[in-house]
C-alpha cells in the first residue's frame, strides 16, 4: 500500500492530502477508510465504556485522526450521556481515568479518518443531540452522496450544524423523524429512505442500541455478544478483542434493534438483495483476522495472491510483502508458484500517524523512516514484490529502490488489486482521475516510473474469486462504473458553498 501515513509537518495538510501532496515534499497520501464504529449495550447494566475502548483500539485500523466514546444510563434520565473524544489514537484520547468517569450500560464509540469534512476537532464523532425524546449518539462509516442536497434542506428549514461532516446530516433526519414516530427505529428506517450512499451507522437512544447498514452494503456491519451484553461492530476482529461471540452479519438494508428484554429484532424493509459491497475491504482495509458476510480476509488476500502467480508467473529467488496488506498476498504467490515466501522488509513500529520533517530540503527518507530492506534476505535475489496497490507511484519508486540499493539482482512487482483510475465518493479517499498514475499511463509506462523489471496487477475479471463469488461488490475505483448515481463536484473534501 502507498503511504498509510501522512508525513506533512506544515500547516495545511488538509489541502497537501487534497490535492495529492503536489505542493510540499512530502510522501502521497495515504488512501483512507472513513472510520470505524462499535456499539454495546450491557442487560445486566454493567459500564459499558472500557469494552468500547478496547473495540476501538481493535479497528483502530480504520481510522486514526480522531475517536470517541458516548455512553448513558438507560435506567437514567433520557438526558445523561458522558461524552469523551478528541484528535488522536485511541490510546491518545483516553486514560484510565476518563473510562472510570463514563458511566453507563449502553455506548457508541468510533474512530475517524475524514474522507468529507476537515480533520479538526469539532468534527469528531460520535455525534451526540439532545432533543424533546432523550438524547441520540450516533456513530457513521461511509460517505452520503447527497448531503449536501440534504444539508441545504435542513439549513432552510432552521437547522444549524455544528460539524462539516455528512453524518451530522443522518443524525438530524433521525431526530427530526424521530418526533413523527412512535420507535426510534422507525425514525431510521424513514431516515434511510432519504439518504443515498454508503452507511454503516450505529445509534444509541435511552432505552435502545440500533444498528443500520445501507441496502447497497458497502460497509461491514456485525452483531456480537458477550454473556448479556450485545455488540454492533464494524468488523468481527473487536469482537474477539473483547472475547465476544460473533452473531451474524448485519444484512445490506438491514436495521437492527436490540432493548432492554434481550432480543434482536429486524427491520428488513430496505433489503433489496442488490449489493455494491467494497472489494477494497477484502483487499487492503479490513484486518486479516476479521470475517464479513462469509468471507474471511486474509483467505480473501492469498487467493488474490495466487491469482497473481497464475496470470503474472515470473522466475524469481523470494517473494516478499510490502507490510502489512502486502504480506498475505504475497503468502499466496509463494504457495501457488512454489517460490519461497520470505519478510525483506522492517517496518517502524514507533512511527505514529505523523513524524517531524525538518524540511522539504532534508534528505532523510520518509519511507526508510517507516520500512527498511533486509540486506541479508534480499541481496544477489531476484525479487517478487507484492503490495496492494499503486495510488500514484512515488513511493513504490522508492521502496523498489530501497531493495535494489539492498542488493535485489531484480525487483518484480506485483499488485493485488486492478489500477486505481476513478475516484471514491463511497467512504474511501481514493483521489480524482488526475492523481491517478493509472488514469493517464499504461502498465509498461508505470512500470518504468517506478524502476521495476516488471509490473502484473490483478486482474478485474478474477476480482470476484476473492469473495467465494459474486455476491455483488463495488468496483467502481477500478472500472469507473458506480453503483449508483455520484453526486455532481467532488464532495469528499470539506463543505463548500
Amino acid at each position: 500500500m502507498e503511504d498509510r501515513q501522512n508525513g506533512c509537518d506544515l500547516g495545511i495538510c488538509q489541502e497537501c492530502r487534497r490535492r495529492a501532496c503536489m505542493l510540499c515534499d512530502v510522501e502521497e497520501p495515504k488512501l483512507g477508510e472513513e472510520c470505524g464504529v462499535f456499539g454495546m449495550y450491557d442487560l445486566d447494566g454493567n459500564d459499558v465504556a472500557s469494552s468500547i475502548y478496547y473495540g476501538l483500539f481493535s479497528l483502530q485500523h480504520r481510522g486514526q485522526e480522531s475517536c470517541g466514546i458516548a455512553v448513558s444510563r438507560t435506567d437514567g434520565p433520557k438526558r445523561n450521556a458522558s461524552t469523551c473524544k478528541g484528535m488522536g489514537l485511541v490510546n491518545e484520547v483516553f486514560d484510565a481515568e476518563k473510562l472510570r468517569e463514563m458511566k453507563g450500560d449502553i455506548g457508541v464509540g468510533h474512530v475517524r479518518y475524514s474522507t468529507a469534512g476537515a480533520s479538526v476537532a469539532e468534527n469528531t464523532q460520535p455525534l451526540v443531540l439532545n432533543y424533546v425524546k432523550g438524547t441520540l449518539s450516533l456513530a457513521h462509516n461511509g460517505n452520503l452522496v447527497n448531503a449536501m442536497e440534504l444539508r441545504d434542506e435542513l439549513e432552510n428549514s432552521g437547522a444549524i450544524f455544528q460539524t462539516a461532516i455528512d453524518s451530522e446530516v443522518i443524525a438530524y433526519l433521525i431526530a427530526r423523524e424521530r418526533l413523527k414516530t412512535p420507535t426510534v427505529e422507525e425514525a431510521v428506517q424513514r431516515a434511510m429512505q432519504r439518504i443515498r450512499g454508503a452507511y454503516s451507522l450505529v445509534v444509541a437512544s435511552p432505552r435502545k442500541l440500533i444498528g443500520a447498514r445501507d441496502p447497497l452494503g458497502f460497509r461491514p456491519l456485525c452483531i456480537g455478544k458477550r454473556d448479556n451484553a450485545y455488540i454492533i461492530s464494524s468488523e468481527s476482529c473487536a469482537l474477539d478483542t473483547i472475547d465476544a461471540t460473533f452473531v451474524r452479519d448485519v444484512e445490506p438494508g438491514e436495521i437492527v434493534t436490540i432493548n432492554g428484554d434481550g432480543e434482536i429484532q429486524s427491520d428488513r424493509s430496505m433489503v433489496t438483495g442488490n449489493h455494491a459491497k467494497c472489494i477494497f475491504e477484502y483487499i487492503y482495509f479490513a484486518r486479516p483476522d476479521s470475517h464479513f458476510d462469509g468471507v474471511g480476509v486474509h483467505s480473501s488476500r492469498l487467493t488474490a495472491g495466487r491469482i497473481l502467480a497464475q496470470s503474472h508467473p515470473v522466475e524469481a529467488d523470494i517473494v516478499v510483502g510490502v507490510p502489512e496488506s502486502g504480506n498475505a498476498a504475497a503468502m499466496g504467490y509463494s504457495m501457488e508458484s512454489g517460490i519461497p515466501y520470505g519478510t525483506a522488509f522492517v517496518k517502524n513500529s514507533y512511527v505514529g500517524r505523523t513524524f517531524i520533517k525538518p524540511g522539504q530540503s532534508a534528505r532523510e527518507s520518509s519511507v526508510r523512516v517507516k520500512l527498511n530492506a533486509l540486506r541479508d534476505v534480499v541481496d544477489g535475489k531476484r525479487v517478487i514484490m507484492v503490495d496492494d496497490s499503486i495510488v500514484r507511484g512515488t513511493t513504490s519508486d522508492r521502496i523498489v529502490k530501497m531493495l535494489k540499493d539492498a542488493g535485489a539482482k531484480e525487483v518484480h512487482v506485483r499488485i493485488s488489486s486492478p489500477p486505481f483510475k476513478y475516484p471514491c465518493y463511497f467512504g474511501t479517499d481514493v483521489p480524482s482521475s488526475d492523481q491517478l498514475v493509472a488514469y493517464n499511463h499504461t502498465v509498461e509506462e508505470i512500470r518504468d516510473m517506478i524502476g521495476a523489471d516488471s509490473l502484473g496487477y490483478l486482474d478485474a475479471g478474477r476480482l470476484n474469486e476473492l469473495i467465494g463469488g459474486d455476491m455483488g461488490y463495488c468496483h467502481a475505483c477500478f472500472s469507473g462504473e458506480y453503483p449508483m448515481e455520484t453526486p455532481r463536484g467532488d464532495i469528499r473534501g470539506e463543505y463548500e458553498k
